[in-house]
This record gives C-alpha cells, sequence and structure tokens, in this order.
C-alpha cells in the first residue's frame, strides 16, 4: 500500500477520534441530565443543571465548542413550547450578539425570526437522534440562530424509560474544526477534501475546494471513511 495511503488512514483516525471526545462528552452530559433532573422540573432548576456542566466547558480558553447545552421536550417541562437550556461561549463581532467576552445564554425572545423551532422536531439535529436512538452530527451548515457563521453540530438523544425527554448538544465552528484537523490532513501530502453524507466540504487542502462546496466524488471508491462520524477523505487528486 503507498503511503499515503496509510497517511489517509491515520488522517481518517484522527477526525474519528475528534468526534469520539466530543460523543464522549455529550454522554457525560446525559448521564448528568438523568441523574439531577425530576420527572417535571422548573425552567429555572433546569437551567441550574445544564449550566453545572456546559459553563466550564465554554469558559475554557481551549474549547472546541462554541455553543452547549440541552433543549428539552414540552413534555418535560410541561411548557407549551421546546425550552433551550443552551449557552454560547465568546464570539468575535456578529450581527446577533456583536462581540462577548465569556458564555451568553441563549434567549429565545429576543429572536423574531425563530418559528421554525415550534416544529423542532422536524429538524434534523433533534430528528435524527430521536428515531435512531443514537448520537448525531448535522452540518456543516450556517447557523442563523446563534453564531451567523458554519458550524457543526452534535446532538445525543437523552432518554428516560424509552422515552426521549430531549438532546444534550454542541456546536463547533468549522473553523475551529480546521485547526485541530489541517495539520493531519497536510501531512499525507495529497490534496483532500472532508466531506459529510452529502457531499458537503467541511474542510479541505485544496486551494481550488472551498468549505462548503458540495464535492461531486463523496462516494468515491478512493474516500476514505472516518471511523464513528458521517465523514469521508476524498483525495482530489489522483494517488500515485
Amino acid at each position: 500500500m503507498p503511503d499515503s495511503e496509510m497517511d489517509l488512514d491515520v488522517a481518517a483516525a484522527r477526525v474519528g477520534a475528534l468526534f469520539a471526545r466530543i460523543q464522549d462528552t455529550l454522554a457525560g452530559w446525559r448521564e448528568a441530565v438523568l441523574a439531577d433532573t425530576p420527572e417535571r422540573p422548573t425552567t429555572a432548576a433546569l437551567d441550574a443543571t445544564v449550566a453545572a456542566f456546559v459553563l466550564p466547558e465554554l469558559d475554557d480558553p481551549g474549547a472546541l465548542v462554541i455553543g452547549a447545552g440541552f433543549i428539552a421536550a414540552p413534555e418535560l417541562t410541561g411548557a407549551d413550547a421546546v425550552h433551550f437550556s443552551w449557552w454560547l461561549g465568546p464570539l468575535d463581532e456578529n450581527p446577533v450578539y456583536g462581540a462577548t467576552t465569556g458564555p451568553t445564554k441563549l434567549d429565545l425572545g429576543t429572536r423574531s425570526y425563530t418559528d421554525y423551532l415550534r416544529d423542532f422536531r422536524s429538524l434534523e439535529w433533534y430528528r435524527v437522534p430521536q428515531s435512531t436512538h443514537r448520537t448525531h452530527v448535522t452540518g456543516p451548515y450556517v447557523d442563523h440562530l446563534c453564531t451567523c457563521d458554519y458550524i457543526v453540530t452534535v446532538t445525543a438523544p437523552v432518554e428516560r424509560e424509552g422515552r426521549m425527554i430531549g438532546v444534550v448538544g454542541v456546536d463547533v465552528f468549522v473553523k475551529r474544526l480546521e485547526r485541530e484537523l489541517l495539520p493531519s490532513l497536510l501531512a499525507t501530502r495529497t490534496p483532500l477534501v472532508l466531506v459529510n453524507d452529502d457531499g458537503r466540504v467541511l474542510v479541505s487542502t485544496d486551494p481550488a475546494v472551498l468549505p462548503g462546496a458540495v464535492h461531486a466524488e463523496a462516494r468515491s471508491p478512493r474516500a476514505v471513511p472516518c471511523p464513528g462520524t458521517p465523514f469521508r477523505l476524498v483525495p482530489t487528486t489522483t494517488l500515485e
């Protein structure tokens, strides 16, 4: 097997390892929600429970995530709508929040464009974990609700007695993933794109292919799956 192909396997494993870290974090948060949340919590109590594990993560200067929390089904709180116990980490200047220096709680009451959340069960980050009972990666996509930037969202179902009471999740900037993953991708010495199941490019080492583009060869036989993720590494030139 050529060295470049072995390097691709190593790079794919590192992508898988990064997302495995995220999944491990969500597994711990899921257990915390189940352990510390009564059958019918108040929203204030729920926020306090979630803040206890989310805020230390977002306060870490080296944090991988930019948003994190728990999104409760109406059945849990007895409210008429979904409840977001969700915080954003420090942000550069953006059209929604401006610049922030510490974690900020998402306040849907200040948003004039959140009607689509009324049908949240149809949204991918909730619908897929509910149907599969597994962690799911949504994106990459532009987050118009919070960051106005390119992100991926990872969500895990929180289930009690066979019933989903919500999801724990994180948002990660694509530009943050680039910083984590580019060294191993560049070490392959082969122009590559990291794509999702739809061929949407997450990270690229090929200057002719930009993140966000759709790559036509996402299902190419040369694509290398990244373990435990929906992503593949696809060479954009022929391997020697």
